[in-house]
């Protein structure tokens, strides 16, 4: 009885701290499925309020279940103190999510012993964390950084969610529990892109070993949502997802993209082709794509794209920076008349090359490149210069040699 339940993928979804407990609470009220969920908390209060299958207290000597007090070495030293415990439940697993919200104490300083002790087992390790609102304070903010690099240092792929950009798709009138909680949405929507993708039977089934050709010693990963309705709607969808606010980075470049599509029963393979080719096209030429496509009844006539980019490094987003630049540049220089001297110096303000143009030819410093375009122009600025210097410059030794003249 137990020799077909070999034949599936284990796999795991660890929250720690506050934000990753309330993160995995949100995927189990959503009926997230074919995963097994572990809450690690040093908060046995909160604790006691998840609904995860497993629950470890590990803050139990050293917190005495109170919390790490926002102090990310307590929650590492907690994690480090219950090292077998964590391993234990973690046996067995070929993927664990570590999901965590960075910048607090348990999530921060946990997150990175946790991914070293599942990857020490062989599971494909996957971290999803959220980089904390810029009104949670500098020093939250620091402590998420250091926390993002250690955690970085631990996993297979790792995916960071910048709070921030969540103001940006949200109404402005938008409390501070809902955006917490659109917070735990996306964290959720990282995990279920992929785990749906293996759990889930679809029109296009992908298995376990197509997804770690992907993330298995990725390093930084992007991900991208988005959903659409009516006509068009998969290619809508897909154009949301390549573009969104999420992604603090393009995809171009990466080498490894994982497609999840979902829709309804009436999803149509002509409609997830156009939504593959988008996504293809802004990929590496030569980018290996993992690509499924998931039917769920429940989302009516919405089609749900999401997009996880990986097989790059950090060097990436200034070739973001740069693209916009050459447009502009390319854009400012069509438009002005002055194109050799355009596409050298509109990088600081390409949008006033025209204006920028102007006040340079006024300057000294291009008095003979100015008589060519513009002799109007330039004609009354050299007569007003050297009268002025002339005698300013001559006058003084003239004025001692001859004082006839003052007398």
């Amino acid at each position: 009885m137990a020799a077909p339940q070999n034949y599936l993928a284990v796999i795991k979804v660890v929250g720690i701290g506050g934000g990753g407990v309330n993160a995995i609470n949100r995927m189990i009220e959503v009926g997230l499925k074919g995963v097994e969920f572990i809450a690690i908390n040093t908060d046995a209060q909160a604790l006691l309020m998840s609904d995860a299958d497993v629950k470890l207290d590990v803050g139990r000597e050293l917190t005495r279940g109170l919390g790490a007090g926002a102090n990310p070495e307590v929650g590492r030293k907690a994690a480090e103190d219950h090292r077998e415990e964590i391993e234990e439940v973690l046996k067995g697993a070929d993927m664990v999510f570590v999901t965590a919200g960075e910048g607090g104490g348990t999530g921060t300083g946990g997150a990175p012993v946790v991914a070293n002790i599942a990857r020490s087992l062989g599971a494909l390790t996957i971290g999803v964390v959220t980089r904390p609102f810029t009104f949670e304070g500098r020093r939250r903010a620091n402590q998420a950084e250091d926390g993002i690099a250690s955690l970085r240092e631990q996993v297979d792929t790792l995916i960071v969610i910048p709070n921030d950009r969540l103001l940006s798709i949200s109404d402005r009138q938008v409390s501070v529990l809902d955006a917490f909680r659109s917070a735990d949405q996306v964290l959720l929507s990282g995990v279920q892109g992929i785990t749906d993708l293996i759990t889930t039977p679809g029109l296009i089934n992908l298995d376990f070993a197509d997804v770690k050709s992907v993330m298995s010693d990725a390093g930084s990963a992007l991900m991208g949502i988005g959903s659409a309705r009516g006509e068009d709607r998969a290619k809508a969808a897909a154009v949301m997802a390549i573009s969104s606010p999420l992604l603090e980075a393009s995809i171009d470049g990466a080498r490894g993209v994982l497609l999840s599509i979902s829709g309804g029963s009436d999803l149509g393979l002509f409609e997830i082709n156009e939504a593959a080719q988008l996504v293809s096209e802004a990929a590496h030429p030569e980018a290996n794509i993992i690509f499924g496509a998931v039917i769920d009844d429940a989302l009516g006539d919405e089609v749900r794209v999401t997009v996880i980019a990986a097989g790059f490094d950090g060097g990436q987003p200034p070739a973001i920076v740069r693209d916009p630049v050459v447009k502009s540049a390319s854009s400012s220089a069509s438009s002005g008349s002055s194109s050799s001297s355009t596409p050298e110096r509109p990088a600081t303000r390409p949008s006033y090359g025209s204006i920028g143009s102007v006040t340079r030819s006024e300057e000294p410093a291009r008095p003979s490149e100015a008589p060519a375009p513009a002799t109007a122009t330039t004609s009354p600025v050299p007569p007003q210069v050297q009268p002025v210097r002339q005698p300013y410059v001559e006058s003084p030794a003239e004025e001692l040699d001859v004082p006839d003249f003052l007398k």
